[in-house]
């Protein structure tokens, strides 16, 4: 089963895009729509942002993995099927604090898609309550490495 997002720009009203993650195909509807495939497992990271006449109106980022066949899933806006949602967080300041935390992996060479899918959970559990995330490093990535060798 493939994962579908649909993406749209258009500039300065509606913005969807995804900042990270691994898609395994691409369909282009026009010069402001195209349509993403994510195959079972991989993690990406939605963000919509929407204006309206005085100015932001929505700005959310939703971390997701894309469910194989048979798993349960939860319905998202844009995403068909639907997906796992591992982080869900609406409103700049708090948008800001995530993107902030997915520049901070990425400044370690690490991609944000191939992290623990627990850290996400972490992230946005502790920026939706005001709280700052702890760092993601190496040894985390590494014992997330392991354990996933482990479970296969």
């Amino acid at each position: 089963m493939i994962t579908q997002v649909e993406l749209l720009w258009l500039e300065g009203q509606i913005e969807r895009w995804i900042r990270f993650g691994r898609a395994a195909g691409e369909h282009i509807v026009d010069r402001r729509a195209r349509r993403l495939d994510f195959r079972p497992g991989a993690v990406f990271a939605l963000v919509r942002w929407r204006s309206g006449e005085y100015g932001t109106v929505e700005s959310r980022i939703a971390v997701l993995r894309a469910v194989a066949p048979g798993e349960a899933f939860t319905t998202h806006p844009f995403v068909a099927p639907g997906a796992e949602i591992l982080l869900n967080i609406s409103g700049w300041a708090k948008v800001q604090s995530v993107l902030s935390a997915i520049d901070a992996v990425e400044g370690q060479g690490l991609r944000p898609e191939d992290v623990a899918p627990d850290y996400w959970r972490h992230v946005g559990a502790r920026i939706g309550v005001g709280l700052p995330p702890r760092g993601y490093d190496r040894a985390r990535h590494r014992a997330w490495l392991l354990r996933r060798r482990l479970a296969r």
